[in-house]
């Protein structure tokens, strides 16, 4: 939890310029991250690609044993 916080922590300034931000719900047993968007990300249009050029980027590259990084809520995530 505490890396892929650390992760998420790189992407938040760059969400907070927008109006948005991000909340890491949980990682699941088969190593699913579970965000929620908030604020501006939250029906965003661009959420799918922030998504996947971001989100799971910064992730996995913190974190690179995680499988898959889904929002709970807004878009979908991407597998």
């Amino acid at each position: 939890m505490e890396k892929v916080n650390h992760a998420l922590e790189d992407i938040r300034p760059h969400l907070a310029v927008d109006g948005g931000n991000i909340e890491l719900i949980e990682i699941t047993d088969d190593l699913t991250v579970k965000i929620k968007w908030l604020g501006n990300c939250e029906f965003c249009s661009m959420s799918t690609m922030t998504m996947k050029a971001g989100v799971e980027q910064a992730i996995r590259s913190r974190v690179p044993e995680i499988r898959n990084v889904e929002a709970i809520n807004g878009m979908i995530g991407v597998e």
